[in-house]
């Protein structure tokens, strides 16, 4: 047995970008910042931020789209996935990203409402494409 699951409670990093696949499919993409806080070993407050780069399919991408907004948080539900692809210098590179099951919109207007798709019917789109997780589709238009 395997787990793959992800929980994230944090900011937009900039507005969520949508774009849609050649065959219609939406696809929202934006970044999320989590924060920790600590005290290291003489006392001083330390701080980290992690990136995270999030995708979300179909009608719940599009909802994204419309009511999330830079320094909005959001309550992020999903699977880890990494995914390769080759630059213009024929470097191979890496990208990890979060595939978003369930989004919920938290802070400033919609008070925590759950994005349409989030919470039935197997998650919309992604779960037809098997497992209930969106494979890495090649039509991704960025």
């Amino acid at each position: 047995m395997s787990v793959n699951k992800v929980i994230l409670i944090g900011n937009l990093g900039k507005d969520p970008e949508v774009r849609y696949t050649a065959n219609g499919r939406a696809v929202a993409r934006f970044p999320v910042a989590t924060s920790e806080v600590w005290n290291d070993a003489e006392g001083n407050r330390q701080e980290r931020t992690e990136w995270h780069n999030i995708i979300v399919w179909g009608k719940q991408g599009e909802t994204c789209g419309q009511y999330l907004a830079k320094g909005r948080q959001a309550y992020i539900e999903g699977s880890i996935r990494t995914r390769s692809y080759d630059d213009k210098n024929g470097q191979k590179r890496y990208v990890t990203e979060i595939i978003a099951q369930r989004v919920r919109f938290l802070g400033g207007g919609g008070g925590g409402r759950i994005a349409p798709e989030a919470d039935g019917e197997g998650h919309g789109e992604t779960a037809a494409a098997g497992g209930g997780q969106a494979p890495f589709d090649d039509d991704i238009p960025f």
